[in-house]
């Protein structure tokens, strides 16, 4: 079965007031994420990879030592990254709750250290790329970053929380600005109930 672009979880302007607008999500999902899934489907068709999990796909098609990923995965990963962010994020979105909070002081010192470096991650990513929360193999909460479409899939670990820092997902509303992008992304956007979910059933 070909897959398919899920709708977003909130309207296209339901995050304006909060520092995304409706044109970004516009082009960000609808063009961009759309494209991701449309060429992914393209390429899967007829191999081994047709009828697979997305999560199969990007484990199965990862290599730790290209220096540019297929475009099966290339793909595939955008679309599984991209279907964590748009549910990463929320309109309104609550202060933490308690259980990620008290991880959060617990793993990082507290909770805006664990915001600095992971605002830190996105910013320091060159070129196009990701900043995640993860929790690690070893069950501790971890800031990284990958480039391109590269996930937490790919390294066995669980994603909490993903930013993306390609251009397409700030240029709109942030122009060149990304560690504004990011501090927005941090303090207005972030769905954190969402987050400590992820969290219960790592």
């Amino acid at each position: 079965m070909a897959f398919e672009l899920p709708d977003l979880p909130y309207a296209h302007d339901a995050l304006a007031g909060q520092g995304m607008s409706k044109e970004t999500l516009e082009y960000h999902h609808d063009i961009h994420h759309k494209a991701y899934v449309d060429n992914g489907n393209k390429l899967i068709s007829g191999t081994e990879w047709e009828g697979k999990t997305l999560e199969e796909i990007v484990k199965g098609t990862y290599d730790a030592n290209a220096v540019a990923q297929s475009g099966i995965f290339n793909n595939a990963s955008q679309h599984w990254n991209h279907m964590q962010f748009w549910e990463m994020m929320g309109p309104n979105s609550a202060s933490l709750p308690g259980e990620l909070e008290s991880r959060l002081k617990d793993g990082f010192g507290s909770v805006d250290e664990f915001k600095k470096q992971f605002a830190a991650a996105g910013a320091g990513q060159f070129g196009s790329g990701w900043a995640w929360l993860v929790v690690d193999t070893d069950g501790s909460l971890k800031v990284t970053k990958t480039e391109n479409g590269v996930n937490p899939l790919c390294f066995n670990q669980t994603a909490l929380l993903g930013c993306d820092v390609w251009e397409h997902s700030y240029y709109i509303d942030f122009r060149n600005k990304r560690p504004a992008y990011l501090d927005n992304f941090l303090d207005n956007l972030v769905n954190w109930e969402n987050v400590a979910e992820r969290l219960a059933s790592a």
